[in-house]
């Protein structure tokens, strides 16, 4: 009997253990699309440093993530009264005059044929009309090595 209760005891305290750890989807993933959201919180986003692995190859490998806003491929000013917010990133290389919209939220942004050398990246978020949301723009710096094995170079 002792046996059974101390069994007892021991699934008890682990289910409750369990409950207490798990997360529900909306704490992982953020507000169901279905429901228009109050009083929204800021968007963020958050940018890890370049992957190791792709320098080495001269490629551009940064894993991101946004909080609060959902990156798709809608623009225009229709998007900007959607709850939850939509928006996607815009990318500049080295301080280049142009960049390209990203709307893929594929958690990656992936930019090969780099040479060796000093870099940066410049990641924005934006809504869907391109406008800058403010404080959210992240820049990194970083260096292929001279002995970077170039093997995602582009043939002409």
């Amino acid at each position: 009997m002792t046996f059974i209760k101390t069994l007892s005891a021991a699934a008890a305290v682990t289910l409750l253990a369990t409950s207490a750890l798990a997360q529900s989807a909306r704490e992982i993933r953020g507000a169901s699309p279905y429901v228009a959201i109050e009083n929204e919180p800021e968007p963020r986003l958050i940018v890890d440093p370049p992957l190791a692995e792709g320098l080495a190859q001269g490629v551009f490998w940064a894993q991101y993530r946004v909080e609060n806003l959902h990156i798709a491929p809608v623009f225009g000013a229709g998007a900007l009264h959607v709850s939850p917010r939509l928006g996607h990133l815009h990318i500049i290389v080295d301080d280049l005059p142009w960049w390209w919209a990203d709307a893929s939220d594929n958690n990656t942004v992936d930019i090969a044929g780099l040479p060796p050398g000093s870099h940066k990246v410049t990641i924005s978020l934006v809504d869907a009309n391109h406008n800058v949301i403010p404080g959210q723009v992240v820049t990194v710096p970083f260096t292929v090595p001279e002995s970077a094995n170039l093997t995602h170079k582009h043939q002409r």
